[in-house]
């Protein structure tokens, strides 16, 4: 029994540990974004700056923030090169009453990016889409396209961008909808919306439209739309014939975890196949479009969350794991190796006043995009002061 609790003891001590370990790779760099007070910066305030939405576009990081209830939410966007904010426009001066970016950015064509938004009060109208164009300058441009579903905000989003179509899941009721970009025609869809009875399900474990609709969706080679829903499901929407299919592969789970079972990331392989990311227990899995079939890869770390994923020039699929309370941890994963644990990045950053460096932390890491050549993988904190690291990743 003795050596039985030294044991338990010594893998606890070892588990313990991995959540400070840090991670510093060489080329990796952060950058300043947010500051509580700097009038004479360009820097974000505080409470209005957690990064949840991020694309790389040529030498600019763009950027999509959440703020704290009353307060609005921003676009950025932030040189690679010169490694520091260079612009950024206060949503409320664009479209009054926004809160929340958390859609993701979709890019279509003529390099314009989609996103959509989640109002403040929600009985005030409802979430917008919009596109967003950088020039070469960095400077922001953004286009209002509108609210697809009256008083319902919009959780997630993907492109069609061939087709020219945006495909989203409202918030908090889970619709589904579609929106031709050129014709501005919208469609909705309930299909996927959680039944009473799943709903009750839900309540009982203190489960709010947070925890339980799709956090992201992913359109395939294929062109088909792959998501989730309650309770544990994965669905896929053909727009051909405007129909849904319930996959008889569900997300993989923890036994008893069932109900915390949500797609929380996406990443597409270049063979086509699917990866995603579990929220509830933080597991990665692979899809297969074609034949639907679902295998589970495992857990990266012992934590919750997969909030990123993103292949990178290196082969690798990179990936953020972990959550509040728990420190976020960087980890990749390759077929012949399966999955490695960096622990927490930790990168220099390089500001104003700080000339000489510090090494910053990502704690709390919200999202994860790689670059469209694969060089830069780009994480951005989800913060109430809130940073962006960027490492550079082999060249294959």
């Amino acid at each position: 029994m003795k050596i039985v609790f030294a044991a338990l003891l010594a893998l606890c001590a070892l588990q313990s540990s991995a959540q400070y370990d840090f991670w510093t790779p060489k080329e990796a760099f952060a950058i300043e974004v947010s500051l509580e007070n700097a009038p004479s910066m360009k820097r974000l305030p505080i409470y209005r700056n957690a990064i949840t939405a991020l694309a790389v576009s040529g030498d600019f990081i763009l950027g999509g923030t959440s703020a704290e209830h009353g307060l609005a939410p921003f676009v950025f966007a932030a040189s690679l090169s010169k490694r520091e904010l260079v612009s950024f426009k206060d949503m409320n001066e664009v479209i009054p009453g926004q809160r929340r970016i958390r859609s993701g950015f979709s890019k279509g064509n003529n390099n314009a990016y989609y996103a959509g938004t989640i109002p403040d009060d929600l009985s005030r109208g409802g979430g917008r889409l919009v596109a967003v164009k950088l020039n070469a300058r960095g400077e922001i441009d953004i286009q209002d396209l509108g609210s697809p579903i009256p008083n319902e905000g919009i959780f997630s989003l993907t492109i069609d961008a061939k087709k020219n179509m945006l495909y989203g899941i409202s918030y908090p009721t889970g619709i589904f909808f579609s929106y031709n970009i050129a014709t501005k025609a919208t469609r909705t869809f309930r299909d996927i919306v959680p039944t009473p009875k799943e709903l009750h399900t839900l309540d009982e474990y203190a489960l709010g439209p947070d925890d339980y609709l799709c956090k992201a969706l992913v359109e395939s080679a294929q062109g088909l739309i792959f998501g989730s829903f309650p309770v544990n499901k994965l669905f896929c929407f053909d727009p051909k014939n405007q129909s849904f299919q319930v996959l008889s592969d569900s997300i993989p789970e923890v036994w008893g975890r069932k109900s915390l079972g949500q797609v929380e990331s996406w990443a597409k392989a270049k063979d086509g196949k699917l990866y995603g990311g579990n929220a509830g227990d933080g597991q990665v899995f692979e899809l297969n479009p074609i034949t639907k079939k679902v295998k589970n890869l495992g857990k990266p770390a012992m934590m919750p969350h997969v909030k990123g994923l993103a292949f990178a020039r290196d082969g690798r699929l990179y990936g953020i794991s972990g959550g509040a309370p728990g420190y976020t941890h960087l980890f990749s994963y390759d077929h012949n190796k399966g999955f490695l644990d960096y622990g927490n990045p930790e990168f220099d950053m390089v500001a104003p006043g700080i000339e000489q460096g510090i090494r910053w932390r990502g704690f709390r890491i919200a999202t994860l995009i790689a670059s469209e050549d694969g060089k830069y993988v780009v994480m951005g904190e989800g913060e109430s002061l809130s940073q962006l690291l960027v490492f550079v990743a082999e060249d294959k």
